[in-house]
């Protein structure tokens, strides 16, 4: 995973870095944020119709196997459960493809959390947005950006269990069929129990450590965290380029596969040290749309990732 090529966006994105732990403060090992999560082994099955959209090896494989981590906002490694700034939740999934012929090992990655948004279009604007934060100055940068308004007026309610929340990739992808077509989509994670949520008094009066806790129990007890990979594909004239600007929820949903948590991973503080997820595909058959917060989003977890090993 190489740094961006531009040296502006690995500037802003080593800008996010430093404002980020100046708000939540230095938590070496840890992630500026998300830094709560919890690793898991799965299997990632794909949908007759995934083949038909992309050629990439997990959409044409009968199976392929997947490190998944699933995560609480804020930099805060020991943030109960039941701290609404634990919200939104996010979900990485990490597909393990065969290796090269060079034994080189391959895989690609999708970044998601619990709400459909962000409060930039780029990195400008995040790290304008995280700024604010960090200088009490909220307030008066929300009332002249609409877009970061919009994104904290979302709502980010509690997971009933992380067996019910669902996960969006915020950005948009091009998947590339076999003959070479192009297909424009957003990534979807819908929970196969049904979408469930908790409020704020629901969640008040749960054990703080409640999602959490839960998984190894739906492990054993369910078999697995179920979830179905959509891809909400767009129609001719949507803008692909630009994470604020989302697609009418007519627009066709279709299911590319079925993601089975099975199993924790062992070594989970350790392996959660080296894990570097990348937001940006780097797989054939699935191309960055062109967003500039890909680039930028990339650069922040590959610096975060070197510190985190380092630390």
């Amino acid at each position: 995973m190489p740094l961006p090529a531009d040296e502006k966006t690995v500037e802003t994105a080593s800008a996010i870095l430093t404002t980020l732990k100046d708000i939540f403060g230095p938590h070496p090992g840890f992630r500026p944020v998300h830094a709560k999560g919890l690793l898991l082994n799965g299997t990632f099955t794909p949908s007759p119709e995934a083949s038909t959209l992309s050629s990439a090896p997990h959409f044409t494989a009968p199976s392929t196997p997947i490190l998944a981590r699933l995560s609480s906002s804020t930099g805060h490694p020991t943030l109960p459960d039941t701290d609404p700034n634990g919200n939104p939740r996010g979900l990485a999934l990490r597909f393990l493809l065969p290796p090269s012929p060079t034994g080189r090992r391959v895989h690609t990655d999708i970044v998601t959390h619990a709400v459909d948004g962000f409060p930039g279009r780029n990195g400008d604007e995040a790290l304008s947005f995280f700024a604010s934060l960090r200088d009490g100055t909220i307030g008066t940068y929300l009332s002249t950006h609409p877009i970061a308004q919009a994104f904290v007026a979302l709502p980010k309610p509690f997971p009933e269990s992380f067996s019910t929340e669902r996960f969006f990739s915020v950005t948009a992808f091009k998947l590339i069929s076999a003959d070479g077509e192009e297909t424009h989509i957003r990534y979807r994670v819908v929970p196969v129990k049904g979408y469930a949520t908790l409020t704020t008094e629901e969640a008040q009066n749960k054990e703080a450590g409640y999602l959490y806790a839960e998984v190894p129990d739906l492990l054993a007890r369910e078999g697995g965290i179920e979830y179905i990979l959509a891809a909400q594909v767009a129609a001719e004239g949507d803008v692909a380029d630009d994470s604020s600007v989302k697609w009418p929820e007519t627009r066709e949903v279709v299911e590319l596969g079925r993601v089975r948590l099975t199993s924790l991973v062992e070594g989970d503080a350790e392996v959660q040290k080296s894990v570097i997820f990348d937001p940006i595909p780097r797989v054939q058959g699935v191309e960055s749309s062109g967003d500039p917060l890909l680039e930028v989003r990339a650069g922040l977890y590959l610096l975060s990732g070197r510190e985190r090993r380092a630390a």
